[in-house]
């Protein structure tokens, strides 16, 4: 009762909660503040150079405001973690050169590839390798997700486009052909997230598409502010768009099912989407966030249909009953009691929106209490993620900003895309409360620029998680963590099928001594447009061993292994393990 009291309060009370929500752990929460900045930037010095262009001539153009992430994900299977960027371009007939902010890096000008030469005995280290893949011009960039679509154990890519989508086949020797044609993955509209997932549980991955409003490249309309001022537009200036479900046959090609699984009905401007089986069903649902209009939380029924459950369910408005321009979304149990819980992106003056699940398929607006709310007041956050940065057993959180309406400090001051802000790390204190760090974060958390994707995954192979942070016409960054290895971690890659396929939507727990169970999803589409490290990675805080590990595998089965080596990455095959029986305890 008093948590639902507090979800009620209005926004003017965040600040006042502030303090409460910063205090110190818990004695018995084995939480200890970081001594030093847990990461540190470096992306050029480690070969990274690569800056979004957005193709802006000075007439406010909608679409200059959105775009681009990035995929963390392992390209060749050499064990290592290489980089894809998505790239924009020019919006209008204009020559590259007329932007306001000309094009940086190398030409011909398209998406990069960096090869992550770690396995090459030189650190890490990255390489540019965009022209021997095979790479092209792809579109105006938005967002990417990985995922091996067609079961032959190399990770594929899909590129969501303001205009023509692209699904890029991984060939295995290091190349991409282009095969939307094809496959039929094709959409012409303006998409941003793109999800892999087995929703109907046949071993092949299926594909979710969030398409956002109805706006054609080389179009334009103009927008003003109250007061009469030229400004961005916002999403209610457009119709929106429905989105899509594909069924893959299993032969390379895909079905559009979307008006049989009852997914017509979602037509909000979608910019985040994620996979949460959110009532334990083991049937792998979807969470979508909509741009000012109310988020859908879509229940696999397990017979190929879907419905939407956002409102019963506590996760499609915010306490007040509002809906919030929803960016970049993640689930992940941040409270540690064995459910998936949610984190929503939004605007300056809305607040991030947490929402705690309460078991029951029911969630609770937490942003309050939890501490995420009231710093995030001033912000718009895009990118967004969960992550244990700091190997103690607890989620915190990562939080990337750039405002989509000009900062008039900015705009006075004669900046030429004035929407920059600052970055935000929040630490969890443990059991689902946190504080903001950002301040003691370093250097790396200092920096004022328009940042918009992130993904997270363990560039360098050495058990803490590092970052990789997109900036609208600015340098990617590249945040290496510093602290990790100050705890104990274990980490398990997760396979199946004849082709040792990244088994997506796998749910993995790990049992520890006189602790609670962690629990963490197989995923790759994570935050704002962008793809993680499909690993999965547990923080074990001082602890140096498990008691034993269950995977509870996209097809409803589950297995256990004995207890594993912590301080090592393992591999995990399905069918290796001993099946469990139902009610059996690990």
């Amino acid at each position: 009762m008093i948590d639902r009291f507090l979800a009620l309060l209005p926004v003017a009370l965040y600040l006042v909660s502030l303090t409460a929500c910063s205090a110190p752990p818990p004695a018995d929460s084995g939480v200890s503040a970081p001594e030093r900045p847990p990461f540190v930037e470096d992306a050029r010095g480690l070969g990274v150079e690569f800056t979004y262009f957005n193709g802006m001539v000075g007439d406010l153009h909608f679409a200059e405001v959105m775009g681009g992430g990035v995929a963390i994900f392992d390209h060749d299977g050499d064990g290592d973690l290489d980089l894809y960027f998505r790239q924009g371009r020019m919006l209008g007939d204009e020559a590259a050169e007329e932007a306001l902010f000309p094009p940086q890096g190398p030409r011909p000008f398209s998406d990069r590839l960096y090869r992550n030469d770690l396995d090459r005995g030189q650190g890490l280290r990255f390489t540019d390798i965009t022209a021997t893949a095979g790479l092209g011009a792809t579109g105006y960039g938005m967002g990417v997700t990985s995922g091996d679509y067609d079961g032959d154990g190399d990770l594929d890519l899909y590129l969501t486009n303001f205009g023509p989508n692209r699904l890029l086949a991984n060939r295995g020797d290091g190349t991409f052909d282009d095969v939307t044609e094809i496959s039929r993955t094709g959409d012409l509209r303006w998409s941003v997230p793109a999800v892999f997932f087995d929703y109907d549980r046949d071993g092949w991955l299926d594909l979710y598409i969030g398409n956002y409003v109805d706006l054609s490249p080389g179009t334009r309309k103009e927008c003003r502010t109250e007061t009469g001022a030229r400004d961005y537009c916002g999403p209610s200036a457009f119709n929106g768009e429905p989105d899509r479900l594909l069924h893959n046959r299993g032969d390379g090609t895909f079905d559009d099912v979307t008006a049989r699984a009852g997914l017509l009905t979602s037509t909000g401007p979608a910019l985040g989407a994620v996979t949460i089986d959110f009532d334990d069903d083991g049937w792998l649902d979807l969470y979508i966030g909509n741009d000012g209009a109310a988020n859908s939380l879509f229940r696999n029924r397990g017979d190929g249909t879907f419905e939407d459950l956002g409102l019963a369910a506590g996760s499609a408005v915010n306490a007040d009953g509002l809906p919030e321009a929803t960016m970049g979304i993640d689930a992940g149990d941040f409270d540690g009691d064995g459910d998936e819980d949610l984190f929503l992106a939004h605007l300056t003056r809305e607040t991030n929106t947490v929402f705690k699940n309460l078991g029951g398929g029911i969630f609770l607006d937490d942003s309050v209490s939890s501490g995420l709310g009231a710093p995030s007041i001033e912000a718009t956050t895009f990118g967004a993620t969960w992550l244990d940065y700091d190997n103690d057993g607890w989620l915190d959180l990562v939080a990337v900003n750039g405002a989509v309406k000009q900062i008039e400090s900015q705009a006075r001051q004669g900046e030429l895309y004035p929407l920059a802000q600052r970055n935000q790390l929040f630490r969890n204190l443990g059991e689902g409360r946190f504080e903001e760090v950002t301040q003691r974060a370093g250097a790396a958390f200092q920096a004022v620029e328009v940042s918009r994707g992130t993904a997270v995954g363990d560039l360098d192979n050495d058990g803490d998680l590092d970052l990789v942070v997109v900036n609208s016409n600015g340098p990617a960054r590249l945040l290496e963590n510093r602290v990790g290895l100050e705890n104990s971690w274990i980490g398990f890659r997760v396979v199946g099928g004849e082709r040792d396929r990244d088994m997506l939507g796998a749910w993995v727990g790990v049992f520890r001594p006189h602790r609670s169970p962690l629990w963490k999803r197989c995923r790759t589409t994570v935050s704002y447009a962008s793809s993680s490290d499909p690993r999965v990675l547990f923080g074990l805080g001082k602890a140096a061993q498990i008691e034993s590990l269950v995977v509870r595998w996209p097809d409803g089965t589950e297995e256990t292994w004995p207890g594993l080596e912590a301080g090592r990455y393992h591999t995990l095959r399905q069918g290796d393990g001993t099946p469990r029986q139902e009610n059996e305890t690990p």
